[in-house]
């Protein structure tokens, strides 16, 4: 339960400053620094198997980031004004790379569904009193956006998360999540017309080239799992 707990509490800081910080800078700064939680997650599995990183898996992490970082490159921003926002958007992305590390543990004892639950439930209260200390509207207007967020991100994209962390490496699991800036500009050319850059098409095929690599043999990244000799 403990690990729970703190999992929550992690997640609860990860949405409050990620939520407020998306307000002061760019989508692509909120996208880009959000995600270093994923980097985070995938250098806690080599930590927790005592080992540096082989020679693939550099290679996979090397091609992950810079392929997520030349998605991003359109629409990030570095500037003076965005500094606020920058600051809380990384400060969230590092809160959630704490999130999965815990849910990591938890996953050991738990299955996905009653963990999610658990997390869930310990988060709201310290979620209520953020937002009324913040002012910010409790009651929806509107269910209907509320309830579709709930399912598809919710219970759909964090259930399918924590069941992953308990069935793969945190390395996988970590560059997987890298995936989301190229999700983004596929959605945004496919629903919004937004045409893809060749650095789009590049960073796109880096991180899927990243998953291939980090999926070949001689990935031993968990505790339980021996070194090579």
């Amino acid at each position: 339960m403990t690990a729970i707990l703190i999992a929550a509490i992690f997640y609860v800081v990860d949405l409050a400053t990620w939520n407020a910080g998306i307000r002061l800078t760019k989508l692509g700064n909120a996208t880009l620094f959000g995600n270093t939680g994923s980097f985070v997650f995938a250098v806690y599995g080599l930590w927790l198997a005592h080992r540096l990183p082989s020679g693939k898996q550099a290679a996979a992490m090397l091609l992950a980031v810079g392929g997520a970082a030349l998605l991003m490159s359109g629409s990030y921003e570095l500037s003076p004004k965005n500094f606020t926002g920058d600051l809380l958007t990384l400060l969230g992305g590092l809160m959630y790379g704490g999130y999965l590390i815990f849910i990591e543990r938890a996953r050991t004892e738990l299955e996905p569904l009653p963990l999610l639950l658990l997390a869930t439930l310990f988060g709201i209260p310290m979620l209520l009193v953020i937002s009324f200390g913040l002012g910010e509207p409790i009651w929806p207007h509107n269910w209907t956006p509320l309830i579709i967020f709930a399912l598809s991100s919710q219970v759909l994209g964090q259930g399918l998360l924590v069941y992953s962390i308990g069935t793969l490496p945190p390395l996988v699991v970590g560059l997987g999540l890298l995936t989301q800036p190229a999700i983004s500009a596929t959605v945004g050319w496919f629903a919004y017309g937004e045409r893809l850059s060749a650095a789009d098409i590049i960073g796109a095929v880096s991180i899927a080239g990243a998953l291939v690599i980090v999926r070949l043999p001689d990935r031993g990244l968990r505790a339980s799992d021996e070194p090579p000799s």
